[in-house]
């Protein structure tokens, strides 16, 4: 499927978003087909983390809209949350909880069926499995990184927006992100990164902020042009 007729997974439309007056994110718009794999890049304070929160549902737009596998952002349903595998900067971790038992929560939430075999899957592909029952708050950064790719991942989900996905991470878990998330065949990826000395090991895009505008995008097929309409 060529990608002018791959169906688009992320689109969004004049996407803002005002903290006290001021526009942290102005009028994105994008469209991201399926599969591809996209570098979110730009200096501090561009508006990444503000567009993947608004993305993944954490934070509300100002205005504009947005669509995940179909999804209405503004619906906020069960069904774009499944669609939706989420890395944040931060882990999202229950710190008290083994490795074992975060997935099997986050499993239940997400209703992921033969939920054990999965759990056991993604513990020993991420190099967990002789920790799974260790609490999770005497473990490494790199190790909270590695759980947080596997909690992302739990659901097989179609989408995934990642937040600086290599913080942490020595070289062989760089390698594991590359083969499990960034590169991981027929999903489509937006990845905020500072680390552009990497981005030609798994983007096939790019899209570039400054000051909350899109002002390089590699990525967006043109917008289908309405039909002239006659006198």
């Amino acid at each position: 499927m060529s990608e002018e007729t791959a169906p688009l997974v992320v689109e969004t439309r004049a996407l803002t978003r005002r903290y006290a007056g001021v526009d942290v994110l102005s009028e994105v718009s994008v469209r991201v087909p399926a599969g591809r794999k996209v570098a979110l890049i730009g200096s501090n304070g561009a508006g990444k983390t503000t567009l993947l929160s608004l993305l993944s549902t954490l934070v509300q737009p100002t205005s504009g809209e947005a669509w995940i596998a179909g999804h209405s952002l503004r619906g906020r349903s069960a069904a774009l949350r499944r669609s939706l595998g989420v890395l944040r900067h931060s882990p999202m971790l229950y710190e008290a909880l083994s490795p074992l038992e975060n997935l099997a929560f986050f499993a239940r939430l997400y209703d992921v069926p033969a939920a054990p075999a999965r759990i056991e899957e993604l513990l020993r592909l991420l190099g967990l499995w002789r920790r799974r029952y260790e609490p999770v708050a005497i473990l490494s950064r790199g190790t909270h990184q590695r759980l947080s790719i596997a909690r992302a991942l739990i659901h097989r989900p179609p989408v995934l927006l990642v937040d600086e996905p290599e913080t942490g991470l020595d070289p062989d878990g760089i390698a594991l992100l590359d083969e499990v998330m960034l590169r991981a065949p027929g999903v489509t990826v937006l990845a905020a990164t500072h680390r552009v000395d990497r981005i030609d090991a798994w983007a096939d895009g790019v899209i570039r902020l400054d000051r909350g505008r899109v002002v390089e995008d590699t990525v967006s097929p043109p917008a289908p042009v309405a039909p002239a309409v006659s006198a």
